[in-house]
């Protein structure tokens, strides 16, 4: 098997290319590629992964040019430049490197804080003009004022500790920080509303999603303590310019500090101008020490997954340690093609899909197995489905996804996994297990217990336990030149119900499916294809 192929199409560190390297990984690197879209187009189809930063602009019409990318990188936080519903839809990784910054953008926070209230780029500026303004820049302490962090996630949270250190009084406002983790920050966790009323300096720590933006509308504006500051080290969009320009005219808001803005690069903006505004070019990871860590981060993190498949700070695929990956691997194969079986015998519009996970399999990584299982349910459907874009899918379809999980026995088996799919004529079930030489089998359908492995041709048949059955099938197969590999029954009870998997050579013609229905022990034959 050949050795994975990799493009860096933006700057990153020699470190970081030598990590490819030592893991056997063959390396492009070319930090200017990213910048001539229609050379970055001819040449991705060659690369399993792309590495990127900012400049290189991952858009749906390269995904297209790229069938055998698996995986993208982005050395740092934000992935705008990444089309990711469009990578998610064709399979692909995309990863960020979301702690290798941290510091970093909350230093830049802390720096603006403090550029803010001693009034420090204005007053350089005058100073090196020749002017000594002594009495202009009158500034204010920021010891004993509020500080109010909109998000107290991983960067939220180190500025909340910095400005403690600082004497500040932390109030902060995220609906996902536990009480016992505000305890062990220092800060008081309170809702919105009262760290606007609340706050001397507000600083804002959120990702640029639907809820969030205009976090700070024109109307939360108007409701926040008048002279307040304001600091944006995190994305653009989350504060209304226009109002905020407003309320600095009239000195509701005595300043304002900005790192990132809507339109970015931003050569004019509603705040540029104002004598109590600092802005800076989006540099709130720009310290050579952080771009040294997301570079080193991004390529441990595609050696990783491209190597041993372990999957690490995925936008839109959970994560596998290194360690779960073999332990996974047989059981993401087994789910797949026990979903892909209950796929193939559906026709009616699916409702739902429940996977139940018992024994040592309910305690491993079940999202990566569930998005297996729904992969393969919707992939006679929809040919294009793959374990990425799956839970998507169905999201959008209405398809309602159950996980069950019972870590206690399982039956005769250490593991077994259990799909139901819920259609609108009927539900349909399966469950098989992974033994030990690691192969997938079936040992149960419809309630029926069966061992059967699984094959690329296989016959599904629904029948009366009757004698002769065996061998009128067996006699219609051999007329029509099909071999048998192995052929696995099951029923009910004696006389009743049966069922048959069978494992066959070569897919087989639409005679020879007739001529098999028409046996008369035989209530229904389709053929399945793994």
């Amino acid at each position: 098997m050949p050795a994975p192929k990799v493009l860096i199409s933006d700057a990153l560190s020699d470190a970081a290319v030598q990590i490819f390297r030592d893991r056997g990984i063959q390396v492009d690197f070319q930090p200017n590629l990213g910048k001539d879209k229609e050379a970055l187009a001819r040449v991705i189809s060659q690369y399993d992964g792309l590495a990127i930063r900012s400049a290189t602009k991952v858009t749906g019409k390269l995904l297209a040019e790229a069938p055998n990318l698996k995986v993208i990188g982005r050395a740092g936080i934000g992935v705008d430049n990444v089309d990711v519903p469009a990578a998610t839809a064709k399979g692909v990784i995309v990863m960020n490197t979301p702690f290798g910054n941290s510091i970093t953008t909350a230093e830049h926070a802390v720096a603006m804080m403090f550029a803010l209230a001693r009034q420090i780029p204005q007053a350089d500026a005058s100073t090196q003009a020749g002017k000594w303004e002594k009495n202009r820049f009158m500034g204010v302490e920021l010891t004993g004022k509020t500080l109010g962090v909109i998000g107290c996630g991983n960067i939220g949270a180190i500025v909340a500790e910095r400005a403690i250190g600082l004497k500040l009084k932390v109030v902060a406002y995220d609906p996902f920080l536990s009480p016992e983790r505000a305890v062990e920050l220092g800060v008081e966790k309170v809702e919105l509303d009262t760290l606007l009323a609340r706050a001397d300096v507000i600083t804002l720590h959120v990702p640029m999603t639907d809820r969030t933006r205009n976090i700070l509308s024109a109307e939360n504006l108007a409701k926040t303590k008048p002279g307040v500051r304001i600091v944006n080290c995190a994305r653009g969009g989350l504060v209304d310019e226009v109002a905020l320009r407003a309320l600095l005219d009239s000195g509701h808001v005595a300043g304002a500090a900005f790192d990132v803005f809507v339109t970015e690069p931003a050569t004019e903006n509603p705040l540029f101008g104002h004598p109590n505004v600092v802005c800076t070019p989006h540099l709130g990871a720009s310290t050579s020490e952080a771009q040294e860590n997301v570079a080193l981060q991004v390529a441990e993190q595609m050696a990783d997954y491209l190597v041993s498949g372990a999957i690490t700070n995925a936008i839109n695929f959970p994560s596998i340690s290194a360690e779960e990956a073999p332990r996974l691997k047989p059981f993401v194969a087994l789910c797949e093609k026990l979903g892909s079986f209950l796929g193939q015998l559906t026709e009616a519009p699916i409702k739902g899909i429940r996977i139940t996970y018992e024994g040592a399999v309910a305690g491993m990584n079940t999202r990566a197995l569930t998005s297996a299982a729904v992969t393969g349910v919707l992939r006679p459907i929809l040919q294009d489905v793959n374990m990425v874009s799956a839970p998507v899918i169905a999201k959008e379809r209405g398809i309602v996804v159950d996980e069950i999980k019972r870590e206690g026995g399982a039956s005769d088996y250490e593991s077994v996994v259990r799909i139901t799919v819920d259609a609108e004529d009927m539900p349909r079930d399966a469950a098989g297990t992974v033994f030990h030489d690691g192969k997938p089998r079936v040992i149960e359908i419809r309630g029926i217990d069966i061992d059967a492995a699984f094959a690329p041709h296989m016959l599904y048949v629904r029948n009366f336990d009757k004698p002769g059955f065996i061998g009128r099938l067996g006699t219609v197969l051999g007329e029509a030149d099909v071999n048998i590999g192995t052929f696995a029954l099951g029923r009910e009870e004696e006389g009743g119900n049966a069922i048959a998997f069978v494992a066959i050579d070569a897919s087989v013609s639409a005679q020879v499916l007739e001529a098999i229905a028409a046996i008369p022990q035989v209530k229904r034959v389709r053929p399945v294809h793994f």
